[in-house]
């Protein structure tokens, strides 16, 4: 076995949690669930305007209803006085009347008003109740895709364990001053930082070594270490 092949073996194994990890970062639930949780904000932008409007209705017939019953009890008041025998004087008794055919004409007009509101309120009531059925349908999906990146997540971490677990096994047989550049090198390499050398090509960038690299390279001992002149990535043979 060369000094190359566990290296080899050890950049195998970080891709594949490299991949893992990305894996459980780009998991097509986050999106949706990115996507549930942005209509939810917009029906909740709607649901404000919508209760708003709601709220305002509802205080106009709260006052119309207490309105009406103000002047009700103040009709029934001239009702019980214009009945109750205390009053004899013709004048008096027509001026009550009159001011109670005024309160039922006033009543009547304010609940006209309030049958108006009430017809108002209708289709308000209608989108609210909408709205409150797309919310929990929402939140439904959302619950769902929670879940489902929860079980995703823990599927991940099961694979990521095992493949790191051998990653620490196969490290433990690398010369530990190679393991250090190669742990140098991977961050500024995207992540690998050995490749093999196939045909005067660098396995990691794909581009071709100059013709006098290449052979300045074959000369070396199989165990020497060696460089991509374009990417600096260490080269196995």
């Amino acid at each position: 076995m060369s000094r190359w092949e566990p290296l080899l073996a050890v950049q195998q194994h970080d891709t594949a949690a490299d991949q893992l990890e990305h894996r459980r970062r780009t998991l097509p639930e986050r999106a949706a669930l990115d996507g549930a949780m942005a209509e939810l904000a917009d029906l909740e932008v709607r649901a404000v305007d919508v209760e708003a409007s709601r709220h305002d209705l509802g205080r106009a017939q709260q006052r119309l209803e207490d309105e009406i019953a103000s002047l009700q009890a103040k009709a029934a008041q001239h009702d019980a006085t214009l009945y109750g025998g205390t009053i004899g004087n013709p004048r008096e008794l027509q001026a009550l009347q009159d001011e109670i055919g005024a309160l039922k004409r006033r009543i009547s007009h304010l609940e006209d008003q309030e049958l108006e509101v009430m017809e108002q309120l209708e289709p308000v009531d209608a989108q609210l109740a909408t709205l409150a059925a797309e919310r929990q349908a929402l939140d439904e999906r959302a619950g769902a895709l929670r879940a489902g990146i929860a079980e995703a997540e823990v599927a991940i971490e099961d694979e990521l364990a095992t493949v790191r677990a051998e990653r620490e096994a196969l490290a433990a047989t690398v010369e530990p001053a190679l393991l250090a550049e190669y742990e140098q090198l991977r961050p500024r390499t995207g992540g690998i930082a050995i490749a093999p050398l196939v045909n005067g090509h660098c396995g990691g960038c794909h581009l071709a070594l100059s013709a006098v690299e290449v052979a300045r390279i074959k000369k070396l001992p199989d165990d020497a270490v060696a460089h991509c002149e374009e990417c600096g990535r260490l080269l196995a043979r």
